[in-house]
């Protein structure tokens, strides 16, 4: 069953919807499970050794392994089905949602009413990359109102992620920012953050956790979908912790000069063209004070994998709606980074082990030993998950 969440906003499902819900997250444990392996045995068995009978050689990175599978049968499966679960898992939340939105909408506004932390803007225009994609196959996107006020993209995001994640990043979906702040909070032990930025926010689920590792930090999440602002201020409240929401876009930060300590975000810079990614670079290091660190997790880069993980990776570019997936996983990182105003020597990367997978320890052992290489399972939800994180100090 996918995890229940808990806060005052947590939508009360039928047990039919539960049943559905948790249908979908078993869909989801046997395509990245069983069907995924089945897929790999057969490029090995068979399109692999065709592949270097026809051109005398080995597939030298996912787009030569891409093109090879396309024809095949299990490919043509395994993406169907991946496809439709997708969308299901979208699907198995929206009745619920459906039926609470006028009391979703009035818990939110109550909840919002008079905040001096909560900054809308009426005159920002959603980006296009946002505006003209359902991403990752989510109808109407982070942007879409229905009326005024309304919150359910926040809703159906949340509740759709916990379908989604399958129980791997813990109740509350939060072991990304856990897993990374702990690390931070370890590896650096004199860094003492005042203020930080969490672009692309959502509704706040990497952003609370950070106040375990530093609790006076003052948070500024951002994210330009209105409903996510809107959900994400309200749902942070009822779990304690009122922080600061901006609808705002990472590429045009509202902030000074040299006034944040850490500019952060999760999953997100995929889902930008490159151009936006290099302008995010760009403002982080702006606004960043001297001694300041700008920290992204995304998936592993191209380079850093064998090409079977790149086409198996990079099958949400072409599928899922995300077309940028691949172009940022095919970027050098480090020069864009340099480029944007940091210093060479300053960029960082991090793999960092998921707490909630393997325990607070191996948090611990890893901010300890000072490795930063790509080795066994980085950004899949399998076991031994881990993290891959880069960036830069200021």
């Amino acid at each position: 069953m996918p995890a229940r969440l808990s806060h005052d906003l947590a939508i009360d499902n039928t047990r039919d919807e539960l049943a559905r819900q948790g249908f979908v997250t078993g869909m989801r444990q046997y395509v990245l499970g069983d069907l995924a392996g089945n897929m790999r045995t057969v490029y090995d068995r068979r399109v692999k050794p065709t592949f270097e009978k026809t051109k005398g050689r080995a597939p030298k990175d996912g787009p030569e392994i891409h093109t090879a599978m396309r024809p095949d049968t299990m490919f043509k499966f395994y993406s169907a089905v991946r496809n439709s679960t997708q969308e299901l898992v979208w699907r198995s939340v929206l009745p619920g949602i459906d039926r609470s939105t006028e009391g979703l909408t009035q818990k939110t506004a109550d909840a919002n009413a008079d905040a001096n932390t909560l900054h809308l803007d009426p005159a920002f225009e959603t980006p296009r990359y946002v505006s003209a994609l359902d991403i990752h196959l989510m109808p109407g996107c982070y942007h879409t109102e229905r009326f005024d006020g309304d919150v359910a993209q926040g809703a159906l995001y949340d509740n759709g992620l916990s379908v989604f994640l399958m129980g791997y990043l813990g109740p509350e979906m939060d072991d990304t920012g856990r897993s990374v702040s702990q690390f931070l909070k370890t590896r650096f032990p004199d860094f003492a953050p005042k203020k930080m930025i969490d672009i692309g926010a959502t509704i706040g689920f990497n952003t609370l956790p950070w106040l375990e590792a530093w609790p006076d930090l003052e948070i500024h999440a951002i994210d330009p979908g209105v409903p996510n602002v809107r959900y994400g201020h309200a749902r942070c409240k009822a779990m304690g912790h009122p922080i600061h929401w901006h609808q705002m876009n990472g590429a045009d930060l509202n902030f000074p000069d040299n006034s944040v300590d850490i500019v952060w975000s999760a999953m997100v810079l995929h889902e930008l063209p490159m151009k936006e990614v290099a302008k995010v670079f760009a403002e982080s290091y702006r606004v960043l004070k001297p001694g300041g660190l700008m920290i992204h997790m995304e998936l592993p880069l191209n380079a850093d994998v064998e090409p079977y993980e790149q086409f198996y990776l990079d099958w949400d570019a072409y599928y899922n709606k995300e077309p940028f997936y691949k172009a940022l996983r095919d970027l050098d990182v480090r020069q864009v980074v340099t480029d944007s105003g940091f210093d060479a020597d300053k960029f960082v990367r991090f793999v960092i082990p998921s707490q909630c997978n393997n325990g607070e320890e191996a948090v611990l052992d890893a901010a300890k030993a000072e490795a930063d290489a790509v080795k066994g399972n980085v950004g899949k939800l399998q076991g031994g998950l881990q993290w891959f994180t880069f960036g830069a100090w200021k």
